[in-house]
């Protein structure tokens, strides 16, 4: 095969230029893809290059506390404290340029497979996976640098530039929010139409196929509060495969483990070595679990000295983009929102029973039980925040549920992110502000 030597760092470029120019794209000593091998190792790419991004949110949240003697500290501490409107010139920034090449490599592949390779079942399917993962990151880049989504404000809510070609002279204009969504919408169908892989095997199931794109919908309609295209297509990803692991039994795995029974998808490093060095988990979420009969207390968490770890992330075997507990948690929602209270505690008490110990499932199943609507929905929300800790949906889960009062304490001191605080939405990286008047 002809070495693929396309959009490595040495041979892409992506910067965000003058006021005329949101996004400027220079690749250099390009040899381009020709056969579908050529494009399936541009996707490889695409997917190996998607951002790191939720392990520098869970600093952001209630989920871990900051230690002060780790290496990393300035490069996280200023994410911890929410300084984000001067931060030190150490402090990491979140992705956005890389993000951006993701969505090259996405975009050559749609502009570029049929004439080089023609339509066959191979190409369509690798085409459709750049559609998908192009929404994809866009929906990422969406909830990181815009206002949670409101229906009454979305279509003239700023939302993030949209980079839908690979013509280095083209402009990506700042879209709204609505109008992103739209494009999400369009890649989508347009993937859907070209899919012909429902799941694909462990070790290649970082890639889009059917069922992941049905729960990249369930995701999508849940932040956009449809609840009943939420609920359909939650239900459907459970009609395919409703398996979860069961931790009362010996030799189950991690939940998020890229060959658990119940995973759908498995691309993102939802934490890295550089958070998980910075910091421990924070007595707010200890607190949340029973730690005697709640299974997965054991399971997730690990004692260091006299603090928790995570056991759930840095490793290449704990990636995770979708599974099906996410699934029953979003019908259990979707559910309640549209008044089927029934369905939303069968669905939430079924991943109860996988994951507490029975005597104290019965009892939590008693309890659960005899709620009203309103105390239902704050459990299946609490119910969330056990399920996926450290797994990058609580940050987005405090966006759209009420963005409350947080306090990190540095040093003695006091750093408050206050409820409704404009820092629930993450500004653009500093050099993308320089370059880019318009993002500011």
């Amino acid at each position: 095969m002809k070495k693929l030597i396309i959009l490595s760092a040495a041979l892409l470029t992506l910067t965000v230029s003058s006021c005329k120019k949101f996004l400027e794209i220079e690749p250099t000593g390009k040899v381009i893809p020709t056969t579908a091998e050529d494009f399936r190792s541009l996707m490889t790419s695409a997917y190996a290059n998607f951002p790191k991004h939720k392990a520098l949110l869970a600093l952001r949240t209630d989920e871990l506390t900051l230690d002060e003697y780790s290496q990393d500290f300035q490069t996280v501490g200023d994410i911890y404290t929410w300084q984000d409107a001067n931060p030190d010139g150490l402090t990491a920034p979140f992705p956005y340029a890389q993000f951006y090449k993701t969505i090259f490599f996405t975009n050559q592949v749609i502009a570029d497979i049929d004439n080089k390779v023609g339509v066959t079942a191979v190409a369509s399917q690798i085409k459709a996976e750049a559609y998908i993962l192009r929404a994809y990151s866009h929906f990422e880049l969406l909830n990181l640098y815009a206002k949670p989504y409101d229906k009454a404000t979305a279509a003239t809510d700023r939302g993030v530039p949209l980079a839908t070609t690979i013509d280095i002279e083209q402009k990506f204009p700042l879209a709204t929010i609505e109008g992103v969504y739209t494009q999400i919408f369009s890649d989508l169908a347009a993937g859907e139409q070209l899919l012909n892989v429902d799941k694909w095997d462990s070790g290649t199931n970082y890639r889009f196929g059917k069922t992941a794109t049905q729960a990249l919908y369930a995701r999508i309609y849940e932040f956009r509060g449809e609840w009943d295209k939420a609920l359909t297509a939650a239900q459907g990803v459970l009609q395919t495969n409703s398996a979860l692991e069961d931790l009362n039994v010996t030799g189950s795995l991690l939940p998020n483990n890229y060959l658990s029974k119940e995973n759908i998808m498995s691309m993102e490093d939802v934490m890295d070595s550089r958070t998980s060095n910075a910091s421990f988990i924070s007595a707010h979420l200890l607190g949340i679990y029973n730690q005697t009969d709640d299974l997965r207390f054991s399971k997730y968490f690990s004692k260091s000295g006299s603090e928790y770890v995570s056991i759930k992330g840095n490793s290449n075997a704990l990636k995770i983009t979708f599974r099906n507990a996410e699934m029953y948690l979003i019908v259990a929602e979707a559910a309640l929102h549209t008044n089927n209270k029934d369905l939303a505690l069968e669905r939430l008490l079924a991943l109860k029973a996988k994951r507490l110990k029975p005597a104290y499932y019965q009892t939590e199943a008693s309890r659960i039980s005899a709620l009203s609507p309103e105390d239902l929905m704050k459990e299946i929300l609490a119910e969330r925040e056990r399920e996926f800790a450290i797994e990058g949906h609580r940050w987005y889960d405090l966006r759209r549920y009420g963005q409350p009062e947080i306090k990190h304490t540095v040093s003695g001191k006091d750093y408050l992110l206050l409820k409704n605080d404009p820092r629930y939405t993450v500004k653009f990286p500093r050099e993308a502000l320089a370059n880019n008047p318009e993002l500011k």
